[in-house]
């Protein structure tokens, strides 16, 4: 049996080790350390904060030591695997203190890779040049439901060119990117994008415009909701083949295929027959490890990569680039 990657976590709020820290055995797992703790190719051997009341609840709930600084951390436990669950802007500062200490065989980093392509470009050139597998904590792409959906469309059983649309809140770079990513992993490189509305700011800082977007296989209208009125992630997609809708953020996942019009000869319409396609939102950061072990072994992986991930930064970053020269 090979053993377990030993994993150090920096940043432990709520991706880090927030969201799920009182599940119980059969709870969602939505953070790296729960799902670190629970897969058997993952050893959980340490975090990383700056505020001790994080550090005494992830201790408490681990029983693995927390540590204030990255430097003490990265010398006390010389880890194989490091995730950056930090704010973005700090991603790059963070990643530069642990390859100062000692070189990881993988770094995961959260989503968006940084807050400028200009960042971005510099955190994956010092990864590749360190040798590190970089990979960017896009989490949809890992789950099974979005990995059907993007086979289906491969094969041709959703067939291309496809046309939608898809809603996000709360902030471009903090949610809209999520669903740009999903959609390049779908629908391929993006060819063109324009604003349609330039929309207001989230918390001041991160714009929210409505953007049509060109991939390889289609076009999608992007468009932001209020977050502070109600959640609100997911949209649909329209093939020559059927009626594609990805709802509640992807734990609900539907196809409409055609059938005969039974009143009009000639034409056809959405089948009354809806397929739900089976994903696993609940468990979606847990999907992550699932698909990172795949690499491990050498084996096909859906995970982001760095290099995809800057290329969902570019786009990003150009769009926000209409509003002010850097984030």
């Amino acid at each position: 049996m090979v053993e377990a990657k030993r994993c150090l976590i920096i940043g432990l709020g709520q991706i880090g080790a927030g969201y799920d820290i009182d599940s119980g055995p059969d709870g969602g797992i939505y953070t790296h350390a729960r799902s670190i703790a629970l897969h058997p190719s993952f050893e959980l051997v340490g975090g990383v904060d700056p505020l001790e009341s994080q550090r005494q609840r992830f201790q408490v709930r681990y029983g693995v030591e927390a540590f204030e600084s990255i430097g003490l951390a990265m010398r006390s436990l010389q880890p194989e695997i490091v995730v950056i669950a930090t704010p973005a802007e700090l991603h790059l500062r963070h990643v530069e203190q642990v390859l100062a200490v000692n070189t990881p065989e993988i770094i995961i980093c959260e989503k968006p890779l940084a807050l400028s392509e200009a960042q971005g470009a510099e955190l994956v050139r010092r990864c590749e040049e360190a040798g590190v597998a970089l990979f960017v904590n896009f989490i949809r792409r890992s789950e099974p439901g979005a990995i059907e959906v993007r086979r289906r469309i491969e094969a041709g059983e959703i067939a291309a060119p496809l046309k939608g649309s898809f809603w996000y809140s709360k902030g471009l770079f903090n949610n809209g990117s999520h669903f740009i990513n999903l959609l390049q992993y779908w629908l391929g490189a993006i060819k063109e994008h324009a604003v349609l509305d330039e929309g207001r700011h989230w918390a001041g800082c991160d714009p929210e415009p409505d953007v049509r977007i060109v991939f390889d296989r289609g076009s999608v209208v992007v468009q932001a909701a209020w977050e502070e009125a109600f959640s609100f992630y997911g949209g649909e997609l329209l093939s020559h083949s059927g009626r594609l809708a990805y709802r509640n953020g992807g734990s609900l996942i539907e196809w409409q295929g055609l059938s005969r019009d039974e009143n009009f000869t000639g034409y056809s319409v959405l089948s009354a027959q809806v397929e739900n396609i089976h994903n696993d939102m609940d468990r979606y950061q847990w999907h992550v490890y699932e698909q990172l072990s795949h690499f491990l072994a050498d084996e096909p992986s859906e995970l982001c990569s760095g290099r995809e991930a800057l290329a969902t930064l570019r786009v990003v970053a150009a769009i926000a680039g209409r509003y002010r020269n850097e984030i």
